[in-house]
């Protein structure tokens, strides 16, 4: 059985409870192994810069349920 498999056979053992604190725990480890580049960085700030000036970078596309 692989790493993997293991730890899939013992979530299935845990309550709703538990079961949150492991994914609150993988979601904090994942974000903390992000490498956020400066790049990266700017496009969120322009980004922010653009939702506050109420300008899209995307046009709104409407389903015309065709």
């Amino acid at each position: 059985m692989s790493k993997v498999q293991t730890i899939e056979a013992e979530l299935q053992k845990l309550t709703p409870e538990e079961i949150r604190e492991v994914r609150d725990w993988l979601e904090n480890f994942l974000e903390d192994q992000l490498q956020f580049t400066d790049e990266f960085e700017a496009d969120i700030q322009q980004s922010e810069r653009d939702m506050a000036a109420g300008v899209s970078s995307r046009p709104l596309q409407l389903a015309t349920g065709q």
